[in-house]
């Protein structure tokens, strides 16, 4: 029987501490609130039990960031979209974030069973002041352990209201798309991470972030197949082909780990679980 899953989060100053708030119904959970940077950031992980969503589920995620809070969220683990018999599994993830609040969204990657039938779909509401520091990192398939994305198809949505907008396809009898130059040439991760602001980005700013982006990016590995643009005047984009999923996310942390300190005045920290 398919899940129907609902998790609505709220940060919020209490005493000058960043405190979250859930409710939830279904399988969906936010573990302990963790403080290893003192009690203005809260970081939490976004736990779903199942870890797979099949066709007919349904996972909505709700979360809203008062002014002046900061959060971050993580998961555990990677979550996967296996082999579907024709009905859509849904991932749909709504964030608003009040003036002046941040918050650094930040899941594990999304692994794409060949057969499924997938929509992931993030849209983000930003006030003025506010911003938003994320990414998204999908897997076709395990290459790996010898099971291909041949069949299936993935839909991605992310935007931010008023000012950005992707939306695309991936389909895996689509050889042009999956193999061709011009298209993912045979890179089976493909991984994105933007800087996200309800104002616009002052030029010397956005510059810097994108001089710092572009400086990571040509020390990496990967060099060749990753690039740094301001996707409008209030995001920046880094996006990144791979054949796996683990130098895709190295480069993104580097690159998150050089914005921290430059656009926030925060130590290029990393979450706890991520060293599990």
């Amino acid at each position: 029987m398919p899940w129907h899953a609902r998790l609505s989060l709220d940060y919020s100053l209490e005493s000058g501490r960043c405190v979250a708030r859930f409710v939830h119904e279904g399988p969906l959970r936010i573990l302990q609130s963790l403080y290893p940077e003192g009690d203005a950031i809260c970081h939490n992980v976004l736990v779903h039990p199942p870890s797979g969503i099949v066709g007919g589920d349904v996972l909505d995620i709700s979360v809203h960031g008062a002014a002046g809070t900061h959060g971050l969220l993580t998961t555990p683990g990677a979550s996967r979209f296996y082999r579907s018999q024709g009905e859509l599994a849904l991932q749909r993830t709504r964030i608003v974030l009040d003036e002046g609040a941040r918050l650094e969204w930040l899941p594990l990657e999304a692994i794409c069973y060949s057969g499924c039938r997938a929509e992931n779909r993030l849209e983000m509401e930003l006030a003025p002041g506010a911003e938003m520091l994320g990414w998204d990192v999908t897997a076709l398939g395990l290459p790996e352990a010898g099971q291909p994305f041949a069949q299936g198809s993935l839909q991605q949505h992310m935007e931010l209201a008023g000012a950005w907008l992707e939306r695309g396809r991936i389909d895996a009898l689509d050889k042009r798309l999956m193999d061709g130059p011009l298209g993912l040439a045979g890179q089976r991760c493909m991984a994105t991470l933007y800087l996200a602001t309800g104002s616009a980005l002052a030029r010397p700013r956005r510059e810097q972030a994108l001089d710092l982006a572009r400086q990571v990016i040509a020390a990496h590995p990967l060099a060749a197949q990753a690039g740094a643009t301001a996707a409008g005047p209030q995001v920046l984009v880094v996006r990144v082909l791979a054949p796996l999923v683990e130098p895709a996310i190295a480069l993104l942390k580097a690159v998150r780990d050089a914005w921290r300190p430059a656009l926030w005045s925060l130590p290029a920290r990393q979450p706890r679980t991520w060293a599990l």
